[in-house]
């Protein structure tokens, strides 16, 4: 189990007492641990988009004398080596050596792979074992995935609609996807994907499957995410990417994870299921059986 640490339990217990701006210091510092022991307060700011000033008032925040104190804690977890920050380091360096004799292409998908690797790390496979067998007693489950997060709950619903018709996916024309919550009851349970911008429309869905007893499962990226707040169980996903858009490629990940789960759980019922689902779709044609030849 990683060791615990005061200080992140604070930023995050502190986080919605916070301003804007030094929500946004904050939620880096909690995201890059590791740049906190390494660069300056300088240097940290601007990754952080923020004024060196917004540091030091964070620091006073959260009752520290200055900014020091804050880097002087990530310092000492750093020296420990116990937490995961200096593999983080050794990953980011490895990282940047590839980078200068190496493709764009290959760098981001280095990146990637240490991403989904720490998936499996205690903390997470807890989560999604809690949230595959919360998922297992549900009468229903609605899946929530708006804007950038809709292929993941797209693909949750789909991939859960070939192994039985449990699954309702909070979608529709003219902004009727809401409208299937109508006959929600506690014994349901809400699936929602939400990572930073957050949509509008996702928390206040949420808020309302919330009100009606539903237990809330999320798939979101920080700890400081406004889900899990509202969320009765979450699990965590790196979103951080090279490119210019954040990467979904772990959300989905978890997505794959937690479905696979749901099948091992009955894999008897999940075979029948799939089977019926293949007979379906050769009555349709909808997949070619061999590529044809060319003459």
């Amino acid at each position: 189990m990683p060791q615990r640490d005061p200080l992140r339990e604070q930023i995050i217990a502190q986080y919605d007492a916070m301003s804007p701006q030094l929500q946004q210091a904050a939620r880096y510092v909690l995201e890059h641990p590791d740049e906190v022991a390494l660069v300056s307060m300088r240097e940290l700011a601007r990754h952080a988009a923020v004024q060196p000033a917004t540091m030091t008032r964070l620091a006073k925040f959260l009752g520290k004398q200055g900014y020091d104190d804050i880097r002087e804690h990530y310092v000492a977890a750093l020296r420990r080596g116990n937490d995961g920050f200096a593999a983080k380091v050794r990953q980011r360096t490895e990282g940047a050596t590839a980078a200068a004799n190496d493709t764009i292409a290959a760098h981001m998908l280095h990146g990637l792979s240490v991403q989904i690797s720490q998936l499996c790390e205690p903390d997470s496979l807890q989560r999604l074992e809690a949230i595959a067998n919360t998922l297992k007693s549900a009468r229903k489950v609605y899946v929530l995935g708006l804007r950038s997060c809709h292929s993941v709950a797209w693909h949750f619903h789909y991939v859960m609609s070939l192994l039985g018709d449990r699954s309702v996916h909070l979608e529709g024309p003219a902004g009727t996807g809401g409208d299937r919550l109508i006959r929600a009851t506690p014994d349901d349970v809400m699936l929602v994907v939400s990572v930073k911008p957050y949509a509008v429309a996702t928390l206040e869905l949420t808020q309302l499957a919330k009100d009606k007893g539903l237990t809330i499962l999320s798939i979101t990226d920080s700890e400081v995410s406004p889900l899990v707040g509202l969320s009765d169980q979450t699990i965590f996903c790196p979103t951080e990417s090279d490119s210019f858009f954040h990467t979904l490629t772990p959300a989905l990940a978890i997505s794959e994870v937690l479905c696979t789960l749901l099948a091992e759980d009955d894999r008897p019922q999940a075979l029948d299921a799939l089977q019926r689902a293949d007979e379906h779709f050769l009555s349709l044609n909808t997949y070619a059986s061999a590529i044809p030849r060319r003459e």
